[in-house]
Formats: C-alpha cells, structure tokens, sequence
C-alpha cells in the first residue's frame, strides 16, 4: 500500500514572492487549508515543505512555502508533485477507497471468471471509470457503481465486479 498520496502538481510559479500554483489531484480541494506539510517528490526523494499560505484562484490553489520567499526558489519546482502521508490523508467514508490503492487489484467477475488487472482510474465527474487490462492486454472500462463493483478487498488484493451487458463486446 502506498504510504504517500499525490494531491497536486505545481504547474507554475505565481507572482515573484515564491508562490506556487498547484493543480489539485485530490477531490477536495479545502483539504488545503488544513494542510501544515507536504513533500515534493524530486527524482526518487521526497522534499519536506512546511505551508505558510494557501489561496485559491479558479481550479487551481496557490501555496506559499515557509522559507522560499522568491520566484527563483521556487521555479524549478514546475512540473513536479506534491504528496501528503497516509495519516495526513482524508480519511475515507465506508466504500471509498485511494486511487493509488486501487491500481494493480486483481479483477474478478461473479461468475469467478478472472477478468484482468485495474490499471487506472478516469474520473469523468459522474461517477469513476475502472480502467481492467485482460490477459490478451485488452482493456475493458467498467463504471465505478453499486450494480457494476461488488466487493474490493484491499486485503486480498481483489475486486469483485458484474460485468454488465455489452461491456465485453469488442
């Protein structure tokens, strides 16, 4: 299980104070104001920063890190992520479960048939898109609903699924 969760990447500086904007990767973009630290995954590491100011400006949050008070200390930052740890994470409702714990489950159907591997996520507002490549490295998109997901175990490292007709027809 992953023990860092990506919440944003800096997309560009902002200003010449050493301000950052940041696209949000996670669904709740006030989580922001209560953040006090995130890291900036730089090659392998992870980079400490303490948070001295959050603002919010169209989609995008603009932070302020305590110690980089100017554009060229903040600059070769674009482009990079940021990450929370798993205790400083949302904590997740009863069927709500990270991305990044879902990626790599093994998918199954009900009939106990061996579907493929859930490769990624699409989030398309609605509801989320499970992304399953099958054996023949095909992929296969099932609908993130109640009548499609029938049980993930992140213990197990499996998801039951319905496969509803018409999704297999290629």
């Amino acid at each position: 299980m992953e023990q860092m969760l990506r919440v944003g990447v800096i997309t560009s500086t902002h200003g010449i104070r050493g301000e950052v904007k940041v696209f949000p990767t996670t669904d709740d973009v006030n989580r922001f104001k209560k953040l006090k630290k995130v890291f900036l995954e730089v090659g392998k590491e992870y980079k400490e920063l303490k948070i001295s100011s959050v603002k919010f400006f169209k989609n995008m949050v603009i932070i302020k890190f305590e110690g980089l008070n100017n554009i060229n200390d903040v600059e070769r930052f674009r482009q990079l992520s940021l990450y929370v740890t798993r205790e400083d994470a949302v904590k997740c409702e009863e069927g709500e479960y990270f991305i990044a714990d879902l990626i790599g489950l093994q998918v199954v159907t009900d009939t106990g048939e061996t579907l493929g591997i859930l490769k990624d996520v699409l989030q398309t507002g609605a509801n989320d898109v499970y992304i399953v490549e099958m054996e023949n490295k095909k992929e296969v998109l099932l609908p993130a609903i109640k009548d499609c997901i029938l049980n993930v175990s992140l213990e197990e490292n499996k998801m039951e699924v319905h496969v509803l007709e018409g999704l297999l027809d290629l």
